[in-house]
C-alpha cells in the first residue's frame, strides 16, 4: 500500500533548515491562535475527517479503519509512559491487581501492560542500573532525579486492515503534552517478539522524555489468544468478547484450515490460537510497511492535535515529513521492524535508525564474509528459521557440556541426557556418553555461528524453551498455518499438574492482553505435544516422549520436524522470502548496537553481515555504524531476575538509549556518529551465581568512543566484515 505522503518525494533538510519550514504554521502563531489550534482540551477524534476545502487538510491514512480511540492522560492518576505507576511502580514486586480478576477494565489492562512490557524489555532492579543509568526517573540529559518519571499526554489507537478484518494490526500514537512544536519529532517503538501494542514502551519512553511523539505498532503480532474452548477473542483494548458478537472488531480472530474451528476444538478441547502463528498473514512480510504506517499515522495524530486550524474549522497537516524529524527505532525484531521500515521509505518519512540487538534476514545474495580477528567465523548470515531450529535441536542437550557446570540454570536434566542420547541415537552427535555427546552439540552450535561468548547461555535458554517456541511460531507463520493444521503436531493450551491441556483459568484468559508475551510458553500456556504416544496423549512438550525414541527427550521428533521443513516446506520458503531485508538505508545515519554474547540472535547472522550488506549496497554513501557491547545479551529483562545473569552481564538497554542520542545529535546539530567499535564492558561480578549482583557503577558501562583503539575498531572492505576480538 502506498503511504499516503508519497508526493514527497524530496530528501528532508538538514535539521537546523527544517526548524524554519514550519516557522510560518506554528512559531509565529500567537499564545491564542495556538490555543485555538488545539491543544490538550481538544474534543477526541471521531475517526476521520469530513470532506474539507482546506488546502491541505489532515485526512486520515487510507488504511486506518473504524473508529480511532483517543484518550488524554493528566500525567498524575495516569500516563503515557509508566501507566500511572512512575518509576516506583513499575519497579515493585507485582502489577496493581485488577478489582475484578476476570473481569478487568480496558484501564487496568492497559496498566498491567505496560507494566509486564516495561520489564521484560529492562532491568527493573536498582542494582542494574534501573533509577541510576536508565529509567523513568533518568532525564534526557543522564541525570538521575527524585521524580516518578510519568509523562501527561494523549494517545491515539486504531486498527490498519485491507478491510477484511484479518490483518487488524494495532497503531498507536503517543504525543507528550512537552511535544515539541518549533522542534517536532517522532521516534518508532515498534513491538519486539511477538507482544501487543505497549511491547515497545520502553523504548519509547526515550522520546517522550525528549517532547517527541511515539509511534507504535504491534507489527500484526499480540499477547492475547482466541480461546477456542469459549470462541472468544481480545479487542483492541485487551477486553473480550465472542468472536461472533466481535466480528471486524475481533484483535484476531483464528480462521480453520483443513478443519471447522468446531470440529477442531472437538476433538482437541482447550486449544488456544495466537496471532503471529495463526493468523495465516505471515506478519513478518510486513513489518517494515507497518512501521511506516505507525509513523503516517502518528503524523495524522500529531495534525489531529497541533495543526493549524483552516478558514473551513478544518485542520492542516501542519506536520509533515518534510519538517519532522523521524527516528526508527525498536529491539530484537522490532529493531529488524525499523530497519525494514528505514529501507522501504519511499516517501522521505525517515531521517534516521537507531536499533538494538535487531533480527535482521540475511539474502543469500551477495555473499558476506565476517572475519573475527581475521578468521572467517564458522557461519554467518543464516536465517532465523534456519539457525533457530538448529539451536532447538541441540541447545538442551549442549548445555550438559562439561565447561558449563557453572553456567545460568546450569544442572543435570533429565531431558537434556535423553536429548543428548537421541540425537546420538541418530548419528547427529557423536560419543558413547553424555560428556563426549553434549560437548559434541556445543561443538554444533559453534560451528553453526555461535560465539563461545554465548556458551553460558544454552541452559537458560534451553531450560525456558525459547527456542522450541521461536521455532513453532515461525513455522506456523512462515507457512501460514491454521490453528487447526497443528503444523509439526504442535498446539498451545494450559496445562495441569498432569501436564495435559487444561481449560485456561478465566482469570489467566482475561489479564493475556496484560501478561502474555505472544510466544507460548508465556504464563500458564505452554507448548502442547499432540504427538505423543497413548496412553498419555497430548501432553506439554517439555516433558513429552518422542515416538521414534520412545524417550522423554523433550520431543525431538517435533524439533527434527521443525529441522527438516527449512529444506522440505515449500511454503515455508515462500513465507521465508517475503522476509529478507535488502541493505539499503538510503544514506540514513544510523546506529545498531548487539551484545556480542547474544545466543538469542547471533550477531554472526544479524548485525555484523548486515554491516556488510549495507556497506556493499550503499558503499561511500553509508552512515551505519554499529556498536558490539562485550557481556550484553538478548534478554535485559532476565538481569537481576535468573542467577547469574547480574554477574555476568551489563545492560544493552543503556546503549540503545545512547544510540539514539547520537542519532538526534546527528540530525539536530550535525555531531559526528560514533564509528563501528566493539565497546568492552566490565561484569559486576559477585560470589557465585547471585540473582542480584553488586550494584552497577559507570565503569561497568563505557560509552562510545569517538576515536577507538585500533583494537577496539570494526571495519569493512568490500564484502568483508572485520570484527576485533
Amino acid at each position: 500500500m502506498q503511504p499516503s505522503h508519497a508526493r514527497v518525494s524530496r530528501r528532508k533538510a538538514p535539521s537546523r533548515l527544517r526548524l524554519t519550514a514550519i516557522s510560518g504554521a506554528v512559531v509565529a502563531l500567537s499564545a491564542m491562535t495556538l490555543a485555538a489550534c488545539g491543544g490538550d482540551d481538544d474534543p477526541p477524534s471521531n475517526g476521520g475527517t469530513p470532506p474539507s476545502q482546506t488546502q491541505n487538510p489532515n485526512n486520515r491514512p487510507t488504511f486506518v479503519v473504524g473508529t480511532i480511540s483517543v484518550k488524554s492522560y493528566d500525567g498524575t492518576s495516569d500516563d503515557l509512559a509508566t501507566g500511572g505507576l512512575g518509576k516506583d511502580g513499575i519497579g515493585a514486586a507485582a502489577a496493581p491487581p485488577f478489582a475484578d480478576a476476570n473481569n478487568p477494565t480496558a484501564a487496568e489492562l492497559r496498566r498491567n501492560a505496560i507494566f509486564t512490557n516495561y520489564r521484560a524489555i529492562v532491568d527493573i532492579n536498582p542494582a542494574g542500573g534501573y533509577g541510576t543509568l536508565y529509567g523513568p526517573n533518568v532525564d534526557p540529559q543522564g541525570n538521575a532525579t527524585a521524580g516518578q518519571g510519568k509523562v501527561p499526554g494523549t494517545e491515539y489507537i486504531a486498527y490498519a486492515d485491507d478491510g477484511s478484518g484479518r490483518q487488524n494490526v494495532t497503531l498507536m500514537a503517543q504525543i507528550p503534552d512537552s511535544f515539541d512544536r518549533n522542534n517536532p519529532c517522532i521516534i518508532t517503538a515498534t513491538s519486539s517478539g511477538s507482544r501487543g501494542i505497549y511491547g515497545g514502551i520502553a523504548v519509547g519512553e526515550w522520546g517522550l522524555k525528549r517532547g517527541c511523539a511515539v509511534a507504535y505498532t504491534d507489527k500484526g503480532t499480540g499477547a492475547a489468544p482466541h480461546d477456542l474452548d469459549t470462541d472468544t477473542v481480545p479487542l483492541i483494548d485487551g477486553t473480550r468478547q465472542a468472536r461472533a458478537g466481535a466480528g471486524k472488531l475481533a484483535q484476531f480472530a483464528a480462521q480453520p484450515g483443513s478443519q471447522t474451528l468446531a470440529d477442531f476444538t472437538a476433538a482437541n478441547p482447550h486449544r488456544l490460537a495466537f496471532k503471529h502463528a495463526h493468523s495465516q498473514q505471515n506478519p513478518e512480510a510486513n513489518w517494515g510497511k507497518n512501521t511506516l504506517q505507525a509513523i503516517e499515522f502518528t503524523l495524522f495524530a500529531i495534525n489531529d492535535k497541533f495543526g493549524t486550524m483552516g478558514s473551513d474549522g478544518v485542520r492542516q497537516a501542519t506536520f509533515k515529513p518534510s519538517n519532522t524529524l523521524v527516528i526508527a527505532s525498536a529491539v530484537s525484531n522490532g529493531g529488524g521492524a525499523a530497519v525494514a521500515a528505514a529501507e522501504q521509505d519511499t516517501a522521505g518519512l525517515i531521517d534516521g535508525v537507531a536499533v538494538g540487538e535487531p533480527m535482521l534476514e540475511i539474502p543469500p545474495t551477495p555473499v558476506i564474509t565476517v572475519r573475527r580477528a581475521g578468521a572467517p567465523v564458522l557461519a554467518s548470515g543464516r536465517h532465523l528459521y534456519d539457525y533457530t531450529t538448529t539451536a532447538n535441536l541441540f541447545q538442551l542437550c549442549a548445555r550438559q557440556d562439561v565447561g558449563l557446570v557453572n553456567a545460568p540454570s546450569a544442572g543435570a536434566l533429565l531431558q537434556a541426557t535423553n536429548r543428548c542420547q537421541s540425537l546420538a541415537d541418530k548419528g547427529l552427535v557423536s560419543g558413547g556418553t553424555t560428556d563426549a555427546q553434549s560437548a559434541a552439540a556445543l561443538t554444533a552450535l559453534r560451528n553453526a555461528g555461535w560465539e563461545p561468548e554465548s556458551d553460558e547461555l544454552h541452559a537458560s535458554l534451553s531450560a525456558l524453551e525459547v527456542a522450541s517456541s521461536i521455532s513453532v511460531t515461525y513455522a506456523n507463520a512462515y507457512t501460514r498455518s491454521s490453528v487447526t493444521d497443528r503444523f509439526c503436531n504442535y498446539s498451545f493450551a494450559a496445562t495441569g499438574a498432569d501436564f495435559k491441556p487444561i481449560t485456561i483459568p478465566a482469570a489467566s484468559l482475561a489479564a493475556f492482553f496484560s501478561t502474555g508475551n505472544g510466544v507460548p510458553p508465556s504464563g500458564v500456556v505452554t507448548l502442547v505435544n499432540d504427538a505423543n504416544p497413548a496412553p498419555t496423549g497430548p501432553i506439554k512438550d517439555f516433558v513429552s516422549l518422542s515416538p521414534s525414541t520412545g524417550r522423554q527427550d523433550a520431543n525431538l521428533d517435533g524439533a527434527l520436524c521443525l529441522r527438516n521443513a527449512w529444506t522440505s516446506s515449500a511454503a515455508l520458503q515462500a513465507g521465508v522470502a517475503q522476509t529478507y531485508r535488502n541493505g539499503n538505508l538510503q544514506g540514513k545515519p544510523a546506529v545498531i548496537v548487539h551484545g556480542r554474547s547474544d545466543a538469542l540472535l547471533p550477531t554472526n547472522h544479524t548485525s555484523r553481515p548486515y554491516l556488510g550488506l549495507n556497506r556493499t549496497v550503499e558503499g561511500s554513501a553509508s552512515k551505519l555504524s554499529y556498536i558490539e557491547v562485550t557481556n550484553a545479551q538478548h534478554f535485559d529483562g532476565f538481569i537481576d531476575v535468573l542467577p547469574g545473569y547480574a554477574s555476568r552481564y551489563v545492560p544493552l538497554h543503556l546503549y540503545l538509549n545512547r544510540a539514539l542520542d547520537a542519532v538526534y545529535a546527528n540530525l539536530r546539530n550535525g555531531t559526528a556518529l560514533p564509528p563501528s567499535q566493539v565497546v568492552r564492558t566490565t561484569p559486576r561480578g559477585g560470589t557465585g551465581n547471585p540473582v542480584v549482583g553488586p550494584q552497577i557503577l559507570p565503569s561497568n558501562v563505557p560509552g562510545f568512543a569517538a576515536t577507538p583503539a585500533a583494537a577496539d575498531v570494526i571495519a569493512v572492505s568490500g564484502s568483508t566484515v572485520d570484527i576485533p576480538n
